[in-house]
């Protein structure tokens, strides 16, 4: 049997919705990172869990590897097919299955994006809380263990998937977890899953919890003179308990890169964009907290905002800080790098990283969720220039070694795909082989996004 002999097996199964196209398999093949084209065998678009769990089994008949795909935004690699295989991608089934609003759960299928999601939960008066920033698929959030902007308050994908329906490596479907808020009973396969990047199954459906929406919010954006005041701002808010719905940092080359691109105002320094939620009363308490904070550590420009329209304008212009980026060196492409510290050495590692950039000849601005010791460095690099790429990944390495040497982690929310896979046995030691074993277990043959999270033989 033959890598042919699959895909005409899956033809049979799927019609036209197995696609060889090079369309298809170039829009399969690419990341929002440095990583070069890597083409898919084809590409699949099922409709249902058994047709995902029939897709798994005929390549699994045939040794060929299967890789997820969401919307085709992680940025290490997760989803490209490096070692061929067939590209399972969910946009068929991006349904809303069930809202139990009584239980503030909803039950969806993969591929519906967090924002399509809170569209339609909208007249309900509840929110699913999670916001990477980009418009990502359910699916492919939970398999990367997302978390962004609102992590601060409301917690990561890990925090807030209660159950999960997957299909494994041999084309089984099991459902994991339940719709009640805990349990004691065996396992938690639905953490296991949550984070695997596909590499132990396909999520197939997911039940989340939602939050109510917030009676009243309001969002601010401050300067500071130094990337050290702005940080240490943030500290000082965590630690004083201050219930902050978003905090983010943004250094001067990406408020500059802002201006450029969203037509901002913003002066070129180190800024803290936050938001705080809840009733208008305790908004106000909690403005008036922040701003002394805020003055005791050189803060300008405490700018309020709670009407809707201002609040959005200054959350798109973060949430395209890094399409601003990008756009602030035209034809470049970005390494793009995360590191998570604890609280009392973000300081130190933000300084540190901005000083050992500034140090190698390459623009890198520096922006994140600090609230939870989560930063990230766009390391923008020519293309045509190999000597550049490799300050890049020098970099980047340098920024993994400092957060495991601070006591944090390699990535607080990018995830591991390839581009972080050579770091795990430093960061989990004996721990990484422990996960190599749990997919051995799972997926014997090694079909399932293989070469990503884990090395194992075969």
């Amino acid at each position: 049997m033959t890598k042919s002999d699959a895909l005409h097996e899956l033809s049979t199964l799927l019609g036209q919705r197995l696609s060889t196209s090079k369309f298809e398999l170039e829009a399969h093949g690419r990341s929002e990172s440095y990583f070069p084209l890597t083409l898919p065998d084809g590409v699949a678009f099922p409709t249902s869990t058994e047709e995902v769990s029939e897709i798994v089994r005929i390549c699994a008949r045939h040794g060929l590897p299967v890789i997820g795909w969401g919307a085709g935004t992680s940025l290490e690699g997760h989803a490209l097919a490096h070692q061929g295989g067939v590209v399972v991608d969910f946009r068929n089934m991006a349904a809303i299955l069930d809202v139990h609003a009584e239980d503030m759960t909803v039950t969806v299928q993969p591929g519906i994006t967090r924002e399509a999601l809170n569209e339609e939960l909208r007249a309900t008066g509840l929110f699913f809380p999670v916001d990477p920033g980009a418009n990502a698929t359910l699916g492919g959030m939970a398999s990367t263990r997302a978390s962004g902007t609102t992590a601060v308050r409301y917690g990561t994908m890990r925090d807030n998937v209660m159950a999960l329906e997957v299909v494994l490596a041999d084309g089984r479907v099991i459902r994991t977890g339940s719709h009640a808020r805990k349990s004691a009973a065996g396992f938690d396969l639905t953490a296991l899953m949550i984070g695997a990047e596909g590499t132990l199954g396909l999520i197939t459906e997911l039940t989340l919890k939602l939050q109510g929406q917030p009676e009243s919010v309001g969002a601010a954006v401050c300067a500071f003179d130094s990337i050290s005041d702005a940080v240490e701002t943030v500290i000082e808010t965590i630690q004083f308990g201050l219930p902050m719905a978003r905090i983010e940092f943004i250094d001067a080359d990406t408020a500059a890169a802002v201006n450029a691109y969203s037509g901002s105002k913003l002066p070129e320094c180190p800024h803290l964009l936050v938001e705080f939620h809840g009733s208008e009363t305790a908004l106000a308490e909690q403005a008036e907290v922040f701003g002394g904070i805020l003055a005791e550590h050189g803060g300008k420009g405490f700018d309020w905002a709670t009407a809707p329209e201002d609040r959005k304008a200054l959350w798109h212009a973060r949430h395209h800080a890094y399409w601003a980026i990008l756009n602030s060196r035209p034809g470049c492409r970005a390494v793009v790098t995360d590191m998570c510290v604890p609280i009392s050495r973000l300081a130190q590692a933000v300084e540190a990283t901005r000083a050992d950039i500034a140090a190698s000849g390459i623009k890198g601005p520096i922006l994140g969720h600090v609230g939870d010791g989560n930063f990230h460095a766009i390391l923008m690099i020519d293309d045509d220039n190999p000597a550049e790429l490799q300050i890049a990944k020098d970099l980047a390495d340098r920024m993994a070694r400092r957060a495991l040497s601070y006591g944090g982690t390699v990535t607080g929310e990018h995830g591991v795909g390839y581009g972080k896979l050579d770091y795990m046995a430093l960061e989990h030691g004996g721990g990484w082989d422990v996960m190599a074993s749990i997919k051995q277990a799972l997926d014997p043959q090694n079909i399932m996004n293989p070469g990503k999270v884990v090395r194992v033989e075969g």
